[in-house]
């Protein structure tokens, strides 16, 4: 059987026109640049900067700095390159090598701590020493009574 596909209408029916008052009017044109790659380009945004560069044309334009783009991307490059972003790897080694220390000094405290009180028996060695102890108790009591 035949079904014919029903595409749905646009909600935007002839003769409507586009809201004036929420879409940029303010475009010009602006110079991208991708520092770690080396790349720039030219095209018309409405981003604000207050830095600018002379361009390939001689001409003043502002500069927008971008950390990643099609030039360093993974994605775009084939390669697996790690891209630090603000130094958050570093960070994040840093917090690393200060919890170890944190957790090594714990530990000499503790170690300091059990070295001071001597060794604490655990539940199992005081339960054997008490049944022991009550065995040698009742054996002495049956060699008593004998």
């Amino acid at each position: 059987m035949y079904y014919p596909l029903t595409i749905p209408r646009a909600s935007c029916t002839i003769g409507q026109v586009m809201k004036s008052s929420i879409h940029p009017q303010d475009y010009r044109l602006v110079v991208f640049s991708d520092e770690q790659a080396g790349f720039a380009f030219l095209t018309k945004s409405t981003a604000q900067t207050p830095e600018t560069i002379k361009w390939e044309d001689g001409n003043e334009y502002p500069l927008v700095k971008l950390h990643i783009s099609s030039a360093s991307h993974p994605f775009f490059t084939g390669e697996m390159r790690f891209v630090d972003r603000q130094g958050r790897v570093d960070r994040f080694v840093q917090k690393m090598k200060m919890a170890q220390q944190l957790q090594a000094t714990t530990k000499t405290k503790k170690t300091a701590k059990k070295q001071a009180e001597g060794d604490p028996k655990s539940y199992q060695e005081i339960l054997r020493e008490q049944q022991s102890e009550l065995r040698k108790q009742e054996k002495a009591a049956a060699t008593k009574t004998e």
